[in-house]
């Protein structure tokens, strides 16, 4: 049997959120990392993550196959980090998480090699979301492909560098105001480096193959109460406005052309629509971050670590009343 050091996993999508998280654990326990990204020229930060050579970025595209099949060369496992919250041009929904997933698969049940295949609770192929239904579909070409793929569903997730908290926190120091959409719905927000682990773990044969697992943090929280425990850690105190979805629809439908954290889609507004939590099955079946013996992360634990930048005076303010 092969040593970490001699195994070669190549990362899809490596350089984002979660893949910058995933290359980290993967050099911890010694394993050899190949990071396909479209632009490798950007990823250079990826190379500290581990020793010398250890972290290596090749170009590949999932809308095109060679270059998947290329990066899937001599590599034992692969993992497929790539999704798109929000569509441009050619990166569409199914473009990315369902075709794209085919794609991958497909290279690597050609390699022979195992796979790990990243989705997110709430994939459906019979939601209203089109984001949601394109991970569902998706995961069915993975199992299609590589029926012992292991497949791994994160709730929403949370860290330094995420496009959650920190958008948030952003936003409440520039508005006195804040639209509070889904107000009631459930989330079950996860720490990205608990998933990056969980990863980590089914790389080294931990996970059940063939499952699909459910991650979520230690708290089921509704949209409100994160808003309002993000606010808290940022000492702001904007005031914030439920909107229905009737109005959030109607407002994303202008502010989906809108850059950087101001934009918001008519399907972010629908996939807000249902909760985001881990289902009894999965609990019950030890599908979970406690079923891999992982104990996970609390929102109010880590994001002070990071939020405190956009506190009025910093690091170092005194907590108000």
């Amino acid at each position: 049997m092969a040593t970490n050091s001699e195994t070669l996993v190549t990362v899809f999508g490596g350089s984002g959120f979660l893949g910058r998280n995933v290359v980290r654990a993967l050099c911890r326990r010694d394993y050899r990392v190949r990071v396909a990204v479209r632009r490798p020229e950007l990823a250079g930060y990826l190379q500290p993550s581990g020793r010398v050579g250890q972290v290596h970025t090749i170009q590949a595209n999932l809308r095109y196959p060679a270059s998947v099949e290329a990066a899937m060369r001599d590599s034992h496992i692969a993992i497929n980090l790539v999704g798109i919250l929000a569509e441009s041009g050619a990166q569409t929904f199914d473009a990315v998480q369902a075709k794209g997933a085919e794609t991958v698969a497909k290279a690597v049940a050609a390699a022979g090699a195992s796979l790990v295949h990243v989705s997110a609770i709430g994939a459906d192929a019979e939601s209203p979301s089109r984001y949601a239904k394109a991970k569902a579909a998706g995961e069915a070409a993975v199992t299609a492909a590589v029926p012992s793929a292991t497949i791994v569903r994160p709730s929403v997730m949370f860290g330094p560098e995420d496009q959650f908290t920190n958008r948030f926190a952003a936003l409440a120091r520039m508005s006195p105001v804040m639209p509070l959409i889904g107000a009631d719905t459930k989330m079950q927000p996860v720490y990205v480096g608990d998933v990056a682990t969980a990863i980590a773990d089914a790389v080294e044969g931990k996970a059940k193959a063939g499952a699909t697992y459910e991650l979520g943090g230690p708290e089921v929280l509704t949209m409100r109460e994160i808003m309002q425990a993000i606010l808290a850690i940022a000492d702001r105190k904007p005031m914030l406005v439920p909107l229905s979805f009737g109005l959030a629809r109607l407002k994303a439908a202008f502010l989906q052309f809108a850059p950087g954290m101001l934009k918001l889609t008519p399907d972010q507004v629908t996939l807000l629509e249902r909760d985001n939590i881990v289902s009894d099955a999965a609990k019950a079946a030890g599908l979970t971050l406690e079923g891999l013996g992982i104990t996970a992360d609390s929102l109010e634990a880590i994001a002070p670590q990071y939020l405190w930048r956009f506190r009025p005076q910093g690091q170092f303010q005194r907590k108000s009343a």
